[in-house]
């Protein structure tokens, strides 16, 4: 009897206490899968999505993304490629991106429009080309390095050449109409006394069309293969795809042109409104990550070598139609012909671009840069370079 109750007492203590381990495991299940389904514990990451366009002016974004968003706290980062300048326009004023990085005319009459969005940063500064045709190029005396070519008279003579042979005005091509390089090539012919209109037939002596930069190179040979002179505006690395594959020559950059301490303002980086309201501090880690990714460029292209390797990699990785030979020769340390430098906010650099855009009637009307602008997006931190970036391999 005595051992049958002895059972009895221990075969009640065990139930109870796998009654005891079965509801604390039940407990901590239950937390578990509370902690796992709520809305705060899937990620502490937000999506931050960009839009850009496959130029030598996004770069610092394409490292930004390569290297750093793994390390990314706040902001889970998506960048997507758009193939020309109208789509990104509507993409993002329909609210189905963040950010994007816009050539500043254009997000400056995107602003006028519809100003639900600010100005967070720049991506680059100086940093497009003029690039011209062999037939244009005959009526040229050309210095033979790059770096001596300057915004002289020469395009200016062989534009009035053109002129006086054929009776009408020459087709230069812009990436879009709305581009800081209407501003650029509208200030260099201010400079000669020749006129330039963004509409046929008005009289002028350069009409500037709209040519996807993908296609400028076979634009300036097609017109050769009809023995018409033409010149093309883009952004980098379009001019130098011209010259390093013989479609043509680069006749000036846009950086002495337009001189700005620092270099001028050309792409920015905006963000929505709402993103800025319910996404700031992810929006603050990529523009901060921007940043140090144009400190990386700098640095990579002043060293060369395994450094520049990397950075080229990680762009063709991105955008192959960027020939590698076209990739350096943007970030040539010699010509210093587009800059990633100091990417935080310019107001009197953006209103210079603004004042020459209206004037030229390239915008309608100015904007208010100060309503625009959106400082609390700039770059302070010291950079720490003594780690090696997480994306090199």
């Amino acid at each position: 009897m005595i051992i049958t109750h002895s059972l009895a007492h221990n075969r009640l203590a065990l139930t109870r206490s796998f009654n005891v381990v079965k509801k604390a495991f039940f407990r901590v299940v239950v937390l578990l899968l509370l902690t796992i389904f709520s809305p705060w514990s899937f990620s502490a990451k937000v999506p931050v999505h960009a839009l850009y366009i496959p130029l030598a002016d996004h770069y610092a974004g394409i490292v930004a993304y390569e290297r750093y968003r793994g390390t990314f706290q706040y902001a889970d980062f998506s960048m997507e490629q758009m193939p020309n300048w109208d789509l990104l326009r509507a993409k993002f004023l329909e609210g189905n991106a963040d950010m994007a990085f816009v050539m500043s005319p254009l997000a400056m009459d995107m602003f006028a429009h519809k100003p639900q969005f600010r100005w967070i940063g720049l991506m680059h500064r100086d940093g497009n080309a003029l690039a011209v045709n062999s037939i244009l190029l005959e009526n040229m005396n050309l210095a033979k390095n790059r770096q001596d070519r300057k915004p002289d008279q020469e395009l200016a003579k062989a534009i009035r050449q053109v002129m006086r042979e054929h009776h009408n005005e020459m087709l230069i091509g812009m990436p879009h109409l709305l581009s800081t390089h209407s501003v650029v090539l509208y200030q260099y012919l201010k400079n000669y006394n020749l006129s330039m209109s963004l509409m046929p037939n008005a009289g002028a002596d350069v009409l500037a069309i709209s040519v996807p930069p993908a296609k400028s190179p076979v634009f300036l040979k097609s017109q050769e293969n009809r023995a018409f002179a033409a010149a093309f505006e883009q952004s980098l690395p379009w001019a130098d795809i011209v010259e390093t594959q013989g479609y043509g020559k680069v006749a000036w950059y846009s950086k002495d042109v337009i001189q700005w301490p620092g270099g001028h303002v050309e792409c920015i980086t905006i963000a929505s409104d709402n993103a800025i309201a319910d996404k700031s501090i992810a929006i603050k880690e990529v523009m901060n990550a921007i940043h140090i990714a144009g400190q990386d460029i700098e640095r990579a292209r002043a060293s060369g070598g395994e450094a520049l390797d990397n950075i080229v990699a990680m762009i063709r990785k991105h955008v192959p139609a960027h020939t590698e030979a076209a990739i350096r020769a943007s970030l040539d340390p010699n010509l210093q012909v587009i800059n990633y430098r100091n990417l935080n906010l310019d107001i009197d650099g953006l209103r210079l671009i603004m004042d020459i855009a209206v004037e030229g009637k390239i915008l309608k009307a100015p904007i208010d840069i100060n309503s625009f602008a959106k400082p609390q997006f700039n770059f302070a931190e010291p950079l720490d370079y003594s780690a090696k970036p997480d994306g090199d391999k």
